[in-house]
């Protein structure tokens, strides 16, 4: 089993970088184009702060899907992800769960992690850096 999960470790990672990068890419459409309509997201203007947050999630969201500048977009989603808990769920109550925070910080970690471990093996990045 170990030697199954040492050879399979970075291509999961890349697996996890990708569906990450789709389920920001996801809400930055939503608020974006308003596809699918979420009533949330109804009255988002592009200027306003979801606006904004939609923007880096539609963007860095594909960036990450593509296994671009992996660690940095990374990097910059975990701090949006981040601000957006502090911003929009603490104040509503402590408890992530009572304050739909809950996928703010799992978005805020997975990409924190991201940023320190990399994009893995199948991405653009990878692909640049086995091209000599």
């Amino acid at each position: 089993m170990d030697r199954l999960s040492s050879t399979a470790q970075p291509y999961l990672l890349s697996l996890l970088r990708f569906i990450t990068g789709l389920l920001l890419f996801q809400f930055g459409v939503a608020k974006l184009f308003k596809f699918p309509h979420v009533e949330i997201f109804a009255e988002v203007t592009p200027f306003s702060l979801w606006g904004v947050a939609g923007m880096f999630e539609l963007v860095l969201g594909g960036m990450l899907m593509l296994g671009l500048f992996t660690r940095i977009v990374a990097f910059i989603l975990s701090g949006e992800m981040a601000f957006a808990y502090f911003i929009e769920h603490a104040p509503v109550s402590f408890f992530p769960l009572l304050s739909d925070g809950t996928l703010a910080i799992l978005f805020c970690f997975v990409c924190l992690y991201l940023a320190a471990a990399g994009g893995g093996p199948l991405g653009l990045e990878a692909l640049r850096k086995r091209r000599p």
